[in-house]
This record gives structure tokens, sequence and C-alpha cells, in this order.
């Protein structure tokens, strides 16, 4: 028998409507969420299917309280309802795209706008007084067609940014190798690559061209210039979510190059090729499972998100083994007492993502020993992170979790929730 094991509050896919929501656990152990608009009628959408406990996962989290959410996510922007700090600030530096992907939550190339840089500057000095030292993302569009970004890099971490991450496709990173040093010298932490897959096709697919090679370039230049690499696929059921196993694999032979992939299962919103239906939907316990069964790795090691909300996704910490394995660091066994803020989240990702100083290894390093200085400097060397973030669009947003999101975007003079910045509504075909 069906049974409402949650309340909270959602949108009407069509028209945007605040609307209550329930969450259903199904007798298969499948959980939905339905709703229901007064306009446009009833919806319901698979957002858990019963691979990972559903309970265990959510860390004790309390369901929002009666009142809150009424006037989410309208007119958004971080308010005294919002519980975490800024972890990362997103700033879009241009309309321009160099690519013209299936799927773009900022419809990438439709537009062609580009803010001038003393624009951007003064955006970034906000950012700075609004959320502290967040890390920075410079995003877009393609933001490595801007020449003057390596400037932009520099001033950010002049202004008080405590890490600077580029989302690129890595295009042009993998042909102007001048250009990627450019922006290494301003100060460049972080590489947030584009990366679909470990076949031609799957590019040609989503992106529409075969860019694996461009990809691998990409990363033998920034691997040259000890800027790590976190590769980050898109997945979409039937097209990728069958190479996960071969990306980690992959991962592992480009370490210590790529620090770590972050995986996102598709949502709706920006630009996509057609409405969904129940079966395009990728749960974030679906990707655990065929991690898990692809990787070799124990679903055990995926750990839920202790900053933002438990569903928005896991993170999952590995020591690279000679053999070309994963030793995991990370456990399920978790408190829901342990929950940290946007700062500590922000230092992890650092940590895991960005490349560490040439240092001597240790000499146990050499042998079968591992001491405590051997296992920092394998963390800090010969390591790789998985984590992801489950996007949420007008079918399944939980206005739950978007209270708890430390990934923001600024948009004029504003600070808003990832998922209420690019939210969209999905018309019916």
């Amino acid at each position: 028998m069906n049974k409402i094991i949650r309340h909270t509050r959602s949108v009407c896919p069509v028209c945007l409507r605040n609307l209550p929501a329930e969450l259903v656990r199904e007798d298969t152990g499948r959980i939905v969420m339905e709703k229901s608009c007064p306009a446009h009628g009833a919806f319901r959408v698979p957002v858990w299917q019963g691979r990972v406990d559903w309970d265990a996962w959510l860390l004790g989290r309390e369901p929002l309280g009666e009142g809150s959410a009424l006037r989410c996510p309208e007119n958004c922007g971080i308010c005294t309802e919002h519980e975490i700090g800024t972890c990362c600030a997103l700033l879009e530096v241009t309309e321009r795209c160099n690519l013209r992907c299936r799927f773009c939550f900022a419809r990438g190339g439709e537009g062609c706008a580009e803010p001038p840089l003393d624009e951007l500057k003064e955006a970034v000095r906000d950012i700075v007084r609004r959320c502290g030292s967040p890390l920075l993302q410079l995003s877009g569009g393609e933001p490595t067609l801007r020449g003057d970004l390596p400037e932009l890099v520099r001033f950010a971490k002049e202004a008080g940014c405590s890490y600077v991450q580029l989302n690129t496709n890595g295009i042009r990173l993998a042909r102007e190798p001048d250009y990627a040093k450019r922006l290494a010298d301003a100060g460049l932490d972080i590489v947030f690559l584009q990366f679909d897959g470990t076949k031609d096709e799957i590019y040609e697919t989503l992106r529409g061209e075969p860019l694996l090679a461009v990809k691998k370039e990409a990363i033998r230049v920034c691997g040259d210039l000890r800027l790590g690499v976190t590769l980050v696929p898109t997945v979409v059921r039937g097209v990728n979510d069958g190479d996960l196993g071969g990306i980690i694999s992959l991962a592992c032979r480009l370490a210590p190059a790529v620090r770590g992939i972050h995986f996102q299962p598709v949502s709706w919103f920006g630009r996509y090729p057609k409405t969904p239906e129940e079966a395009d939907r990728y749960t974030l316990d679906q990707l655990m499972a065929d991690i898990s069964e692809q990787a070799g790795i124990p679903i055990e090691s995926f750990m839920p998100s202790r900053c933002d909300h438990p569903l928005c996704g896991f993170h999952a910490s590995f020591l690279l083994e000679p053999s070309g394995g994963l030793r995991p660091l990370s456990s399920i066994t978790h408190s829901a007492h342990s929950r940290g803020c946007a700062r500590d989240n922000r230092e992890y990702v650092a940590r895991h993502w960005r490349r560490a100083p040439e240092e001597p290894a240790p000499s146990a390093a050499l042998s079968e020993e591992m001491d405590f200085d051997t296992f920092l400097y394998r963390l800090r060397h010969e390591s790789l992170t998985l984590s992801a973030m489950a996007f949420q669009d007008a079918m399944n947003l939980n206005l739950e979790r978007l209270h708890s999101c430390s990934l923001h975007v600024y948009d004029k003079g504003r600070v808003k929730p990832f998922c209420a910045k690019y939210l969209t509504p999905i018309l019916p075909e």
C-alpha cells in the first residue's frame, strides 16, 4: 500500500506556482513526488528508486516546518528562511559558447551578451561582500571565450575569493596551451571539465561533436600546469549511464592530473531536447547503484552531503591502488549531528580537487608500509574523489532541499540558490 512519508512544497511544472507536495513510498520501495495545480492538474515524478535506504540517507533531517517556503522560489534570493551560507558562488561571464549542447542549464550560445570586465570585477567585489570568501566558479556560456579571463581570475583572488574554479568544455585549453598557462599563472585553482564519457558517440549525441581527444588533451595541458581537473559528466539514461565505470577507470589512469569526478544526473531546465517521461528520470540512488555495479565500489562508500541537503548529492574518497583499483576512505556510517557548514564544504572541495604542491615522497611510500606521513602524502597525490549533484527541475523541485543549497548564483546584485536561478517551466508537448 502506498504511504505518504513526507510533506513538502514544490511548484507546478507548467506555471511555476508554489504548491504543497507529498513524498509517497510505493509498495516497491520507490519514492515519488505527487502534487496538483488547480490550473494544470496532477503531477507525479520518481525521486528515489529504493536502491539505497531512504531513511538512513536522510540523516534524520526534519521536514519543512508548517508555514515555511510559501513564497519560494518566486523572486528568490538568500533570505532568512535559507539555512546555509555560500560554499560556491557561480558567476556567468558570457552567454557565448563554441558548442550547442542538447542539455544546457544556461542555454549557452543562445545569446551574445558579455559583461564588460569592470562590471564583472564589481560583481566579484559584491560576491565577497555578501558571501565572505567563497569558492568562485566562473561559468557561462563558455567562459574561456573571453580573452581577459586570466585578469578576472587574478582579480578574484586578490579581492578575497578563497579559490577560483573554471567551468569549461576544455576546447580552448586543449588548443591554446599558452592561454591555459595564463590562467594558471593568474591563480586558477580548479578546472571543472565537461566530460561525458569515454566514447566519441556519447559526445556526438550530447554535444554534437566527437570531443574525446580534445578532452584528453585539455587534461594533459592542465596536468602539465599542475591545475587540478575534476571531470563533470552529465548522466543521461540510455546515452552514458552504462559508461560510468569506464569514466572512473579512465580517471584513475589520468591521475594525478584528474583529482575527481562530479556526476550530474540530467535535469530538465534551461535547454533540453524533449519533455521528459518518467523513464527518463535518473535518481541519485540509481546513480550510486550503477557506479557500485560498474566500478566494483561498495555502495557503503558513498556519503550524503553534510552541507547541502542529503538528497542533493553524495561524495566518496579513495586512495588509488598500484593495481589500478580504489581503496574507500569514506563510509555510510555517518551521524545526523555531524552536519558541516559552507566553509567546511569549501575546504573539503579544495583539498580534494586542487593539485597539491610538488613534494618528495616519504621513504615508506616506496615500500609496503603505510605510516601516517605516507598516508597523508598519498591522500594529497594519489587519491580520487567521486561526488554528485542532483539538480532539481520544475517537476521534482523540493523546496526543503532548496532551503539547504550552498551553491549560489550571482544574478544582478542578488545571490540565488542554483536550482532557483535556472528553474524553467516544463511545458507539455
